[in-house]
């Protein structure tokens, strides 16, 4: 292996770890600053100490650890600094100094409250003073790790709308002073809505990675199903808790079959049933249940989280019931418009009543400008058209969504759908 190679591994090995530690280290340092931008900036300058670093001393026994210590001391140095400014930064210094000798194990220390911390920054960043749209983007880019690019796919609209969305937020964060709090009471249910809809995109973008060259990301899914799962602790008679931590459960009992061997996706309609986790199951239907219970059936979680359990209770891919699944997904489309919907909805309408019905469906919103950069509207087309045997349309479409895709597995899923109809000469 040549220097340059041992190099450029080091630096993925950088990358890696710092997308795995940066929420952590963001909450932490946020804690201890109280400040949610200067906790971001100062972490940042922890990666670039790495970087430089590293590639001279080699990648740290524990990365995450050496990041946080790295992290620490420069939240310690500009507590320094800033001494002169009051009692107060003394005593948290002071405070901090203490523990960082009686912490010998950061990562141990981190792993038994991370998850506290990190739910309390979506809380504090999901504060009325900034916009809806503002809230969910910085909490997604600042604590969750997720690229601009990632947030952008999730809301269907352009890297620079999500970047500057980020921008005004942080600016409007720390010119603010805002409390570093999980509020109770009101001030709670004001925020929840935009917490759950963090916590559904940091687990939609576990379920379906948006970039990379791996399908899914686990330990989004697994974070997410945690911070609904406090949430529902925090706000148990919330319908809309339960209805996403439901959602969250049944279609996380699916991961082991979305996936072979080889990290290839595998279509719903084509997994091993016998891999699905029946105990998540049964979790996310009394999930679901409680849901019901407490009046919000029709919630938008809840509604999704029902075409979900219509997917869990089929014995067989045949036995799935299609039409109730478009029935729910005409319930959801009432309740929010959205191109999305009406494109899982044309799948099920497809299903239950031809492929000609789901192309109608299709059509009907496929001048929306949001569906234009949409790989799954391409996919979902050519399935569509290959049904109807407009085979060289399909093949068209499958091209065209292998062109979109910026998910590496997905990208080839999709050229082999291609490719399956060109070999045919068609």
């Amino acid at each position: 292996m040549t220097d340059a190679d041992i190099d450029q591994a080091i630096r993925a090995t950088i990358l890696a770890t710092w997308r795995v530690a940066q929420p952590r280290l963001i909450a932490t340092l946020s804690r201890m600053l109280r400040d949610v931008p200067l906790a971001e900036e100062l972490t940042q300058d922890a990666l670039v100490a790495a970087l430089e670093a590293w590639p001279g001393i080699g990648v740290p026994d524990n990365p995450g650890a050496w990041l946080m210590t790295t992290a620490r001391r420069r939240a310690l140095d500009h507590l320094r600094r800033g001494k002169m400014l009051g009692d107060k930064h003394d005593m948290l210094a002071r405070d901090l100094l203490q523990e960082q000798e009686t912490v010998p194990d950061f990562e141990t220390a981190l792993d038994d409250d991370i998850g506290d911390e990190l739910l309390r920054l979506i809380f504090t960043a999901c504060h009325p003073i900034l916009s809806r749209e503002a809230r969910t983007a910085l909490a997604l880019r600042m604590i969750c790790g997720l690229t601009t690019s990632e947030i952008a796919r999730a809301y269907l609209v352009p890297e620079t709308t999500i970047s500057q969305r980020i921008v005004r937020a942080k600016r409007t964060l720390s010119n603010s002073g805002l409390a570093y709090e999980t509020p109770a009471g009101e001030a709670l249910s004001e925020r929840l809505a935009s917490v759950l809809e963090v916590v559904y995109l940091i687990f939609n973008e576990g379920y379906l990675a948006a970039r990379g060259e791996e399908w899914l990301r686990p330990q989004l899914c697994d974070e997410a199903l945690r911070m609904g799962r406090v949430l529902a602790g925090l706000a148990p008679d919330e319908p809309e808790v339960h209805g996403l931590v439901a959602l969250m459960d049944l279609n996380a009992s699916r991961a082991r079959a979305r996936t072979d061997a080889n990290g290839d996706p595998i279509l719903l309609m084509d997994q091993d049933r016998s891999l699905w986790d029946w105990l998540q199951i049964r979790n996310g239907l009394r999930a679901l249940g409680r849901a019901g219970e407490l009046g919000g059936a029709g919630g938008f979680y809840a509604l999704q989280a029902a075409i979900a359990a219509c997917h869990a209770r089929a014995e067989s891919p045949a036995g799935t019931d299609w039409r109730r699944i478009a029935q729910l997904y005409a319930e959801l489309a009432q309740l929010v418009r959205s191109p999305v919907i009406e494109l899982n909805r044309a799948v099920a309408v497809g299903m239950a009543s031809g492929p000609q019905a789901g192309l109608d469906v299709l059509d009907a919103v496929a001048g929306e400008p949001a569906l234009a950069a949409y790989h799954h509207h391409q996919a979902v087309r050519g399935d569509l058209l290959q049904k109807l045997g407009r085979l060289a349309e399909a093949r068209q479409a499958f091209e065209a969504a292998a062109h979109l895709a910026t998910n590496g597995r997905e990208r080839a899923l999709m050229q082999r759908r291609a490719a399956a109809l060109d070999a045919r000469n068609i």
